[in-house]
């Protein structure tokens, strides 16, 4: 296996959890916390969707689908690049409202553009760096295994608060 194909495994896990998370909920228990001030299934999904989108956007110096595929409008939410979710409150989380066909939507277009982008990855490309700002700076390799982290355990977590809802 190369490594392209290792990502591309490794990436490739996320889309059915995503869409298991989501599937069949109405946009009220997309929305609905199983405690006051916990995430919503809706809210964790959008938010490992905007973390990714931001990375790659960040990764290729493009512009981010949140923003370019009309994203933020349709969800009703700003659409600053760094609106991804860190740090929200309780009444933030409250606020992200989707449809479980936006929020695949949304997840399926950036998931896409991950897929093409390791596609082409060769294991030079890992050590490049893409981020200054932390000590030691963060490479490629480690920024791709920090959002494939980020992203299934959101993933898990959103099948987990699904299961809890649907037991009430």
């Amino acid at each position: 296996m190369n490594v392209n194909e290792v990502f591309g495994e490794l990436f490739g896990r996320i889309p059915p959890l995503v869409r298991g998370a989501v599937a069949g909920l109405d946009p009220a228990a997309l929305a609905t916390a199983p405690e006051p001030g916990a995430n919503t299934v809706g809210w964790l999904v959008w938010h490992l969707t905007r973390v990714q989108d931001a990375h790659l956007a960040e990764i290729l110096d493009d512009e981010q689908i949140w923003r370019s595929g009309g994203f933020a409008d349709r969800f009703d939410l700003p659409s600053d690049p760094g609106y991804t979710g860190y740090g929200h409150t309780p009444d933030e989380v409250a606020e992200v409202q989707p449809t479980a066909e936006l929020l695949i939507e949304y997840y399926d277009a950036v998931h896409a553009r991950t897929e093409e982008f390791l596609a082409d990855l060769v294991p030079d490309d890992l050590d490049r760096i893409v981020d200054k700002r932390w000590n030691p700076p963060v490479t490629l390799g480690v920024r791709l295994v920090s959002v494939a982290d980020d992203s299934l355990q959101h993933a898990g977590q959103a099948a987990y608060v699904r299961g809890v809802l649907q037991r009430r």
